[in-house]
Parts: structure tokens; C-alpha cells; sequence
């Protein structure tokens, strides 16, 4: 059973490294991005599992914070640079 998990995992992360690698936007990169690391902190979680270990749960709260802090940094990124694209087409440039 932890094999079938861990190869949905991967097979998951695959299709999320592809997003990221041909996504048109940044929003699809983003989130591409995040599904990658959902995947990768399941695979921790499979392998903390299968070696009844605790101590890899300390990598999985910073892979998340990493995710929740990139996606927020990108989000910014994306609002400040449409706000810029509002101000120029009102001053008629």
C-alpha cells in the first residue's frame, strides 16, 4: 500500500514539475509549484510512516511554511504587477 501511495506521489509531482516547467502564467507556476511540494511532503510523510520515525516531521512543517510563504510572496508579486498594468492603461499609455 505504501508503494501504491508514494508512486501516486510521484506520478503527481511529474505532472506538477511539467506545470511549472510549461505554465503560460505565473498563477499556474504558483500553484504547479505548491502541488509539488503537497506532493513531496506527502512522500516524507509515506516514508516517515514506513519507518515509524517522527523526526522527519519537523522537514515537513518547513517544506509547508516554505510553500505557504513562497505562494504569498508570488501572490504580492502578481497583485502589485496588474495594479502597475491598471495605472498605465488610466493614464492612457
Amino acid at each position: 500500500m505504501i508503494a501504491i501511495a508514494a508512486a501516486g506521489f510521484a506520478a503527481a509531482g511529474l505532472c506538477a514539475v511539467y506545470r511549472v516547467v510549461r505554465g503560460p502564467s505565473l498563477a499556474d507556476r504558483v500553484i504547479a509549484v505548491e502541488v509539488a511540494l503537497v506532493c513531496l511532503a506527502g512522500g516524507i510523510v509515506i516514508d516517515a510512516v514506513d519507518r515509524n520515525s517522527h523526526t522527519l516531521l519537523a522537514i515537513i512543517t518547513v517544506i509547508a511554511l516554505v510553500g505557504l510563504a513562497g505562494t504569498f510572496a508570488a501572490s504580492r508579486f502578481q497583485e502589485r504587477d496588474t495594479d502597475g498594468a491598471e495605472d498605465r492603461s488610466a493614464d492612457g499609455c
